[in-house]
């Protein structure tokens, strides 16, 4: 059984951020789960064009308002508490924030902890 603590995760190598984003990885590739799994804080304001060319991602707004916009069609979807999306077509898309957001993310394959986003917006596939 594995039991983290987000409180203390986040003062450790697990709390990753960038350009006004930040992520706590709770699990990850060496944890054997099969995926990683993520609580993610975005900056209010802020916009990021993410495509994960690599890796199939699930989302939950925890808190905060904002949208996303599938950049293949142009079509935009609201973003609240409550509400999940999934990127189960390797999906590029621009995540807007309105205010500060907050998510439990879910990667699979898992990331291992060190990925930081190419320019093209996606993570490399890790060696296993």
């Amino acid at each position: 059984m594995i039991i983290r603590d987000f409180h203390k995760e986040k003062t450790t190598d697990r709390r990753v951020s960038a350009e006004r984003w930040e992520s706590v990885r709770l699990l990850l590739a060496g944890d054997g789960m099969g995926f990683s799994f993520h609580i993610t804080t975005i900056e209010a304001g802020s916009e990021h064009t993410f495509h994960y060319k690599n890796h199939f991602e699930s989302v939950y707004c925890v808190s905060g308002e904002g949208s996303i916009e599938d950049m293949a069609t142009g079509e935009v979807h609201e973003l609240r508490p409550g509400v999940m999306y999934a990127l189960d077509q390797h999906d590029k898309h621009t995540l807007r924030c309105r205010t500060e957001m907050v998510f439990a993310c879910c990667f699979n394959p898992p990331i291992t902890g060190t990925e930081v986003h190419r320019e093209d917006g996606s993570y490399a596939l890790e060696d296993s």
